[in-house]
């Protein structure tokens, strides 16, 4: 694990990136114009990941599924049988809590999860595994905050997952056995298609829950051609998920 995630860390941005002004660094006096080509693309790709009409722009390839409407919250239990929410990984040791926590994504999905399930009384599976083999999962630590922060019990924990196919395969053998085979997915909005690929995959039928838009108007001044820090994580997220996509479409179809 350590291996697969430094490589995916290098060769994704910002690590291809900064990879890049240090070979352009590196190859100023002995190859100018690569090194000038190096620095170019390093920089310039910095700048556009940094741009909030750029992630605007991203968002709206990747997110495809419409967001649920108001008024079908209540009616969902006509149309699945439970809700899973995908984990977000965690925040490590906060001591304002003394514990591992979920992140801010996760807690968004958990947030939405709460509402849908109290609306439409479908019991939640939440599905994580464990942060390079130490516990808790982020199945029990989204299970536990569902319960002490939003007032939801959770019924099924699935606690080995490490990717959105695990989520899904290992969602299958919890839930499959009784029954269960109509779910409400909750998940970024930009994760969503893969997600729901992924479930269907597994032998569910996927209602899409997706929450966290990013594709809508960015509200920042000049219409997001300034840099902005936030900007760059969400750029990250966005093409780690593109990268996704096509990593699924070439070794799971």
């Amino acid at each position: 694990m350590p291996f697969r995630y430094f490589v995916k860390h290098l060769l994704m941005p910002p690590g291809v990136l900064i990879l890049l002004l240090v070979l352009a660094w590196w190859w100023r006096r002995s190859r100018p114009r690569l090194a000038a080509g190096c620095f170019a693309l390093g920089v310039g790709g910095f700048w556009l990941m940094s741009l909030p009409v750029m992630v605007q722009w991203g968002a709206g390839l990747l997110e495809r599924e419409a967001p649920l409407a108001r008024d079908e919250w209540a009616t969902l239990a006509q149309r699945a049988d439970a809700i899973v929410v995908l984990g977000a990984g965690r925040e490590r040791g906060d001591l304002a809590w003394g514990s591992d926590q979920p992140t801010g994504v996760a807690l968004e999905r958990e947030r939405y999860a709460a509402r849908l399930a109290k609306a439409s009384g479908l019991p939640i599976l939440t599905s994580g595994g464990l942060h390079y083999g130490t516990p808790p999962t982020e199945a029990k630590l989204m299970a536990d905050s569902l319960h002490d922060d939003f007032g939801v019990a959770v019924r099924w924990q699935e606690g080995r997952s490490r990717t959105t196919w695990e989520n899904a395969t290992f969602s299958a053998e919890v839930l499959l056995p009784e029954g269960i085979k109509r779910v409400v997915v909750v998940t970024q909005a930009w994760h969503m298609p893969r997600a729901v690929w992924s479930f269907q995959k597994a032998g569910f039928e996927v209602v899409p829950a997706p929450v966290g838009f990013l594709s809508v108007d960015n509200a920042e001044p000049l219409g997001g051609w300034m840099p902005e820090f936030k900007a760059i994580w969400r750029s990250g997220q966005l093409l780690n998920e593109a990268a996704g996509q096509v990593g699924y479409w070439l070794f799971y179809r």
